[in-house]
Formats: structure tokens, sequence, C-alpha cells
């Protein structure tokens, strides 16, 4: 029975082994990966803001704006591999409480990597035939690298570099810094009314340029990019002679505290998630199999007692006493009573008799 509770054990401290060892890989692998469901908003400010207001036709100044960035999940159209989220931005002007902008885009991405998938309904404003590649910037891959990524801008339609510039610590959290700069680059045409350009023209086709420093800020264990600055600012230029004749947007747009706090609390409970299955359950799935493989061997290895000596243990103490070998140099004494002498002549031990008795004397005395 021993052995095979010995052979039980050592299977069992082999399962636990194999499983500490798969966790942080395989396992991980399966159950780590971005939601399908998907359903959080960001918020962001910029105060002393400028923009061109196409409602009174003429450009704000010194005004605070908002950009609100909400993303939900389509679980219906992605799968086990592949997520799919719709992201929704509106720009508003919180000091005349006009919107400004609003753009939508619908991305597919890969659940593990969080490399642009070009498949199920992806598009920019809603256009499909805008091919979406690199990263989202809305999630970076698990186990990010201290390394430039690319990743999708929807303003030029491109991916762009986000270079590796140190680290920072968010909300309690070690964060990667990536940095994005965009020179002003023309990204697409207007037509305008000729007096903003300052000519008789009643109508003209000029030039837009987007110019942008973005700072992410991105937990490298989760991917999750939990803060963000960007300063964009977009102009329009004369298509003559290409100088700048009015500021469209210009916004330096941080994350709210009050959304920081959120996306923080958000990820720390991905990083949980990641910790227990890739760092804690191995730990003790090692040492507990560990121990159980020990001691499953020690008892299915362990030789069984000698049934003779193991015999000895219910002998009275003159019986065990009496089977010892004899000392070296004497003979053994026998059961009558007799013990070697001092002078190694056999004497006759005499039993103690009772007090009153007298021993009997022996036949021919």
């Amino acid at each position: 029975m021993r052995r095979v509770t010995g052979f039980i054990l050592a299977g069992l401290g082999v399962v636990l082994i194999a499983a500490a060892i798969s966790l942080p890989t395989w396992v991980s692998s399966q159950f780590i990966k971005f939601p399908l469901s998907e359903n959080q908003t960001a918020v962001l400010q910029a105060s002393n803001a400028s923009y061109f207001s196409a409602a009174v036709f003429k450009e704000q100044t010194g005004v605070t704006i908002q950009a609100t960035y909400t993303i939900k999940g389509e679980p219906s159209k992605g799968n086990s591999s592949v997520a799919v989220w719709q992201q929704t931005s509106s720009v508003s002007d919180l000091t005349n409480h006009r919107s400004i902008q609003q753009t939508t885009r619908t991305f597919a991405f890969d659940r593990r990597t969080g490399q642009l998938v070009d498949c199920c309904g992806a598009s920019v404003n809603g256009n499909a035939s805008i091919r979406q590649t690199g990263y989202s910037g809305v999630v970076f891959p698990f186990g990010l690298q201290k390394q430039t990524y690319q990743v999708f801008n929807t303003t030029l339609n491109r991916p762009l570099p986000f270079v590796y510039a140190g680290t920072a610590t968010v909300g309690g959290i070690a964060t990667y810094e990536f940095v994005e700069d965009i020179p002003a680059t023309q990204f697409t045409t207007q037509a305008v009314p000729g007096s903003m350009l300052g000519v008789k023209t009643p109508v003209v086709r000029a030039p837009l340029f987007d110019q942008e420093h973005v700072i992410d800020y991105v937990d490298p264990q989760t991917g999750a990019l939990l803060d963000v600055n960007e300063h964009q600012t977009v102009t329009l230029r004369g298509p003559a002679t290409g100088a700048q004749a009015l500021v469209l947007y210009d916004a330096d747009l941080t994350v709210t505290p009050a959304s920081l706090s959120q996306v923080v609390a958000l990820d720390s409970s991905g990083r949980n998630e990641i910790t227990l299955l890739e760092t804690t359950l191995p730990l003790v799935f090692g040492i507990a199999g560990g121990v159980a493989l020990l001691a499953g061997a020690f008892l299915a290895l362990r030789r069984k007692p000698r049934d003779d000596l193991a015999e000895l243990d219910n002998l009275p103490p003159w019986r065990a006493g009496a089977a010892t070998e004899p000392a070296p140099g004497h003979r053994a004494a026998e059961f009558a009573g007799v013990a070697p002498g001092p002078d190694d002549g056999p004497q006759e031990l005499a039993a103690e008799a009772p007090e009153g008795d007298a021993p009997e004397p022996a036949p021919g005395e």
C-alpha cells in the first residue's frame, strides 16, 4: 500500500511540475488575450486651445477643448484570435458649448499580439477601403519591448513610428514612454471661400496640414495605454505659396485625473490576472509538485524492513537479549541459566529463591 501511495504522489508531482512549466507559456497564451467585449471611455482636455468655428465663421481662441474617446467591442464580429472594436471620438468646445468634430473608426486586431488585421468590416469614418496596418494605438502587445512600434494614424491614414523614449510611473505603475513626432504634413485638400486666403476667387481648394507631438505611456506587461499627451495642430495653407493662412485646430490634450484613475484601476485588475497565471500559480504548482515527487519517490523506493527483524519488536526484553549474537571470545549462554565466569569457565547461576525457601539440592548431593 505504501508503494502504491508513493507512485500516486510521484505522478501527481510530475503533473504539477508540468503545469508549472506550461502556465507561463502555453496556458497563458490561450487565456491572456484582449477581450472581445470592451466598453471604456477616456476623456482628455486642453486649456488655452484654439480652432476655427464654422458656426460663427471665425477663429475661437483661449477656449477649453474636450476630447472623449469611447471604445466598444463587437463580439459578434470577432473570434478566438481576432477582436473587433469600434472607436468614437467627439471633440467639443466646453467654453462656448459647441461641437467641433466627430470621427468613427472600426478596427480588428490580433487578440494576443495587438497587431491590426484587415478584416471584419474595419473602416475609418465609414471608409472601408482604408487598410489599417501596424498597431491601433489603443492597445499594444503584451510584454512590450523597448523598441519602435508602427502605429496607424487615422489623420494621415498610414502607420507612423512611435519611438521608445524611456520609462515613467503612472498611477504607481511603471510604464514605457513612446513618442510620435509628425512634422507639418499635408493630408488632404478642402474647398474654402477665397476670402479666407485673401484672394478674389470665390472658392479655392487649399491644402490642409497636420502636425502632431504625441507621448504615450504604456504598461509593458498588459499593453494597455494608461496616459497620453497629444498636441495636434491643423493648418490651412495657400495653394500657390504654401504659406500658413489659418489655424483650424490647435490643442494640447491631456487625460483628466478622473479618467486616469479609472484606466489605472482597470489595468491593475489585468495585471493581477496576468501575475496569477504567469507567476503565482506556476510557483505554487512547482513547489507542491516538487514536494509530492520527493515524497512519492521516498515511499515507493523505500525498502520494506526484514520480517525476521521486525519480529524482534514483539519479543519480551529477555528473549530479545537472548537472541543477539554472543560477544567475541565467549560462548553463548544457554537458556538454562549458564553464563561465562571470570576465568571464562562456565558457572552455574542459582536462581533466587523466595525468602525463606532454600534451593533444592542437586541429585546425588
